[in-house]
């Protein structure tokens, strides 16, 4: 099993996600759920070609917190 973080930013009309530890592994959606499963497929395909073949799949590298300021 492997477990990578993904960035999730609203666009204009909709959404896009990414995750920083598997380059040019992108996807979009209309809505937060729907790019979120589009990722979820989309690092399915990219792992699955990965093995395929025969290159590493790289540790989850990246985390992700929030930092409250006060203005």
């Amino acid at each position: 099993m492997y477990r990578f973080l993904i960035v999730v930013e609203k666009a204009r009309n909709n959404y896009s996600a990414y995750s920083p530890d598997l380059p040019g592994c992108v996807a979009t959606g209309s809505t937060r759920d729907e790019v979120t499963l589009n990722m979820h497929e989309a690092i399915e395909l990219h792992v699955q070609g990965l093995i395929e073949d025969k290159l590493p799949v790289p540790e989850s590298q990246s985390f992700a917190e929030y930092i409250a300021v006060t203005a």
